[in-house]
C-alpha cells in the first residue's frame, strides 16, 4: 500500500521563465508574491538558445561563455527579488536548447512543479513566441499556466497576489 502525503497538493512550486526583459520582471514578481502567499516556492529557468555562430568555433566560444555570464547575472539579480519578496531563495536552472522544450523537460523532471508562470509582451505584435506556443497548444506542458501581462506595475501585482 502506498502511503500519501495529504499535504503535497499544498506545496506548490511556480516556475518562472527569466529573461532579463521587463516583462520576465512582472512574472517574477508575480510568482514570488503567490508563492509566498501559499507557502510555495519559486524554480527560475533561463534557457541559453543556440546562436547560430557553429562554423566559427573560435566565437561560438565566446559567445556561450558570455552567454553562460549574462545568464548567471540574471539568475542572481531574479534570485535576490525572490528571496526580498517571500524570503525563500529560489531554485535556479540553466538550460541550453530550444526553450519550450526545455521547459517541458524540466517540468518533467521536477514533479513539484505545479504551475508556469509566463510574461505576456505587451507590443502590439502580441504576447511573444513562447507564450504564443503554449497558448496555441504547440508546446507539451501538463501543468497550469499563468500568463501575466507584462505591463502591469509592481501595486497592480501586488493587488492581484
Amino acid at each position: 500500500m502506498r502511503v500519501m502525503d495529504i499535504n503535497q497538493h499544498l506545496q506548490r512550486k511556480f516556475l518562472v521563465v527569466v529573461d532579463g526583459t521587463p516583462e520576465a520582471h512582472a512574472a517574477l514578481r508575480f510568482a514570488a508574491r503567490r508563492a509566498h502567499g501559499t507557502g510555495g516556492s519559486v524554480a527560475l529557468l533561463l534557457v541559453i538558445e543556440a546562436a547560430g555562430f557553429e562554423h566559427w568555433l573560435g566565437v561560438e566560444s565566446l559567445m556561450k561563455e558570455e552567454a553562460q555570464d549574462e545568464a548567471e547575472r540574471i539568475l542572481t539579480e531574479c534570485s535576490g527579488l525572490v528571496e526580498l519578496l517571500g524570503g525563500q531563495k529560489p531554485v535556479t536552472h540553466v538550460r541550453h536548447g530550444h526553450i519550450s522544450e526545455e521547459i517541458a523537460k524540466l517540468i518533467e523532471q521536477d514533479p513539484s512543479i505545479s504551475t508556469l508562470v509566463l510574461a505576456a509582451g505587451s507590443d502590439p505584435a502580441g504576447p511573444g513566441p513562447l507564450v504564443s506556443s503554449i497558448g496555441s497548444g504547440r508546446a507539451a506542458i501538463r501543468i497550469p499556466v499563468t500568463i501575466v501581462p507584462g505591463h502591469l506595475t509592481d501595486d497592480e501585482i501586488d493587488a492581484l497576489t
